[in-house]
């Protein structure tokens, strides 16, 4: 055992203070104290002795309940701005052979406390609880940290254990419905060539057929040309890849989150629509790709984004994965 952790164990970094019963306790034993030195009476000096035993044995036990717990959060992947999060702490008790009793989590609020009540935790068990938070803003936040407080086993005193779990997290702008003239200019644009294998109408690519393929792909020529049977694989169509290139003006702030937000929601509606999405802002530069993976890399930016007004954007190329993309363009600020 190395030489913090000796100091941890004589010296834990708890705090202790009495309740009102827990006073008086206290009260009655110096009260009892007194009147025995004053009268020299054994039964006065016998009942002050019990009484700050029952103290001593009060803080022994709820410190022994208090040793070795680990705390470890339960953060969801992703968190929306203004938007309902489940945030979680999984308590688990690393003793060997002694239990852990009466344990409440306090998770700090604006106007009150949280508490969470463990009535026991055996040894080597774990317990998880939830509550439900809302972040106002995106970026960074620190979560609210967990304290562990015990008025095990007499009730005499509160024993409150240091802060935990005060990790960052990263919250999304908030999501919400496209605005009607993106849906416009999204439908108006007409499907476009992916550049993958799908169920389109521009070649992608010709292969031997296959049991199972659609007699109608069969191209005859190159059939005929090689003497076995060659089958037309399609391209895939989508409207939905777009390049979404920020302008910050740097006027008004509340704005910019409006932008932000919107450019959020366009993302995440494109991309579960399928299509592939870039990002392109002052200090921002997304590449074109698509899937769940890459629009919590968009989403991060867009959390992120802090970059003075009047930043130009980078200029984006003309073309991306060999064709023109749709592009959108958001101002901010």
């Amino acid at each position: 055992m190395t030489f913090r952790a000796c100091l941890e164990w004589l010296r834990p970094p708890r705090s202790t203070r009495p309740t009102r019963d827990g006073w008086w306790c206290l009260g009655a034993a110096v009260a009892l104290g007194f009147a025995a030195m004053n009268t020299g009476n054994n039964l006065l000096y016998l009942l002050a002795s019990l009484l700050l035993s029952l103290i001593v044995v009060s803080g022994l036990l709820s410190e022994q309940s208090m040793r070795r717990l680990r705390l470890t959060a339960i953060v969801p992947d992703e968190i929306y701005a203004g938007r309902p999060a489940l945030l979680g702490a999984r308590v688990a008790n690393r003793k060997r052979w002694r239990a852990s009793y009466s344990l409440t989590l306090e998770v700090p609020e604006r106007d009150a406390a949280r508490r969470f009540w463990l009535p026991r935790i055996e040894a080597g068990a774990e317990r998880a609880v939830t509550w439900e938070t809302t972040l106002p803003a995106r970026g960074r936040h620190r979560l609210p940290g967990v304290r562990v407080t015990t008025r095990f086993p007499f009730g005499l005193f509160v024993k409150t254990g240091r802060l935990r779990l005060d990790d960052e997290v990263v919250v999304f702008p908030a999501v919400g419905p496209v605005a009607s003239h993106h849906r416009t200019l999204l439908a108006s644009g007409g499907p476009l060539p992916a550049r993958r294998r799908g169920r389109g109408h521009e070649l992608h690519n010709l292969r031997d057929y296959r049991a199972g393929d659609d007699p109608r792909l069969i191209h005859w020529r190159s059939s005929a040309r090689t003497g076995a049977l060659v089958v037309r694989e399609l391209e895939a169509e989508t409207a939905t890849d777009t390049r979404i290139v920020l302008e910050d003006r740097g006027r008004d702030p509340a704005r910019r989150e409006r932008g932000l937000s919107e450019a959020a929601s366009l993302a995440a509606h494109l991309v579960r629509a399928g299509g592939a999405v870039e990002l392109l802002g002052p200090g921002v530069s997304i590449p074109l790709g698509r899937g769940r993976a890459h629009l919590r890399r968009v989403l991060t930016a867009l959390a992120l984004y802090d970059v003075p007004g009047g930043v130009p954007a980078p200029r984006p190329a003309a073309v991306a994965g060999g064709r023109a993309l749709r592009e959108i363009r958001i101002v901010l600020g």
